[in-house]
């Protein structure tokens, strides 16, 4: 069996007439990022001039079965989901031995651009925003949670952004699908700063399940509030990473700038016990909550005459650097 039939026969084929079907219609426009085997670039259907996300992933360039694997798995993961805070699968094909996949397009950039673009300006996120993107960010992962798929590598650069301020999820190529009867899944993979305890653990007998990305969650929380990993540190190989994470060694979040509520859920998901930790309707409860706060306290505040003070409670503040251990 050749390469593409691998990939592409368990996967519903595309029609011949899919305007999305052939690399043909479409009009390349830059390249957006790449990965071990795979480009991002984003580029416009000739036909019906919509903007899209075409990862192009070089078959050819895989030579094991399990990489073969993870391409069916990640085409198989998008299909199932529907969620306005997930990227949206529209279609795929395979041309000239390389497969391409036709995603939703969030033209804004990612997280870890935006943190970036704040840190230079030396600027922080108002706790508002924060809830904001966070709410969005743990409504599209219960959505995953509750269709029994685990994402893995939840990380700033694979949380999304469009245009008109729409957070999702993307980068499902790590995605996980557990049964009903499966509980627990067993490969380390991900990005070791969001990386669970469980998981970065070389001799793990128990395997890990969905509350890991409970933990990747609580980084990216404190990220968004302190403009870096929480297990941040210069020089840091991949065993001083784990001995960090392991003693929770972190500076907390400074008590007179965000909220006791965003403290607090962080330290709930910074959890070395994966049983201690919430589950994502839990924490997506508490951000939902905490956003309609956010946003209820701004509208009391255009309600009445603006002052410095309240004009500066809605703007970026200044960063208050976390010190560094």
């Amino acid at each position: 069996m050749s390469i593409q039939n691998n990939v592409v026969g368990p996967v519903a084929a595309q029609g011949v007439s899919d305007p999305y079907g052939s690399l043909r219609n479409f009009e390349i426009l830059k390249k957006l990022g790449n990965g071990h085997f795979s480009v991002v670039f984003s580029a416009r259907n000739r036909f019906n001039k919509v903007c899209v996300a075409l990862k192009k992933v070089e078959l050819s360039q895989m030579a094991d079965a399990k990489a073969i694997e993870d391409c069916k798995r990640e085409i198989s993961l998008l299909q199932q989901l529907n969620h306005p805070n997930v990227i949206k699968y529209i279609s795929h094909f395979v041309e000239d031995n390389d497969l391409y996949i036709v995603l939703e397009l969030a033209s804004a950039g990612d997280l870890a651009q935006m943190i970036k673009h704040f840190t230079k300006s030396n600027k922080r996120l108002t706790e508002k925003t924060i809830w904001k993107f966070f709410s969005q960010i743990c409504s599209g992962l219960e959505h995953m949670h509750s269709k029994r798929i685990m994402h893995r590598d939840i990380k700033p650069a694979n949380i999304f952004v469009s245009a008109e301020g729409i957070v999702r999820l993307g980068d499902l190529g790590l995605g996980r699908f557990l049964g009903s009867e499966t509980t627990s899944a067993y490969s380390m993979v991900g990005t070791p700063y969001y990386m669970s305890p469980e998981r970065i653990r070389q001799q793990n007998d128990h395997g890990y399940d969905f509350r890991s990305d409970i933990w990747s969650l609580g980084c990216i929380l404190y990220e968004m509030a302190a403009l870096r990993s929480p297990f941040f540190g210069e020089n840091l190989n991949l065993m001083l990473l784990r001995q960090k994470i392991e003693a929770l060694d972190y500076t907390p979040l400074p008590a007179h700038i965000f909220s006791h509520e965003l403290r607090h859920l962080i330290a709930r998901c910074l959890v070395l016990d994966p049983d201690q930790r919430p589950y994502i309707n839990e924490v997506n409860t508490v951000a939902q909550a905490m956003f309609a706060r956010f946003v209820e306290q701004a509208n009391a505040n255009n309600n009445n005459t603006p002052t410095p003070s309240s004009r500066s409670d809605l703007a970026c503040g200044s960063v208050t650097p976390v010190n560094n251990r």
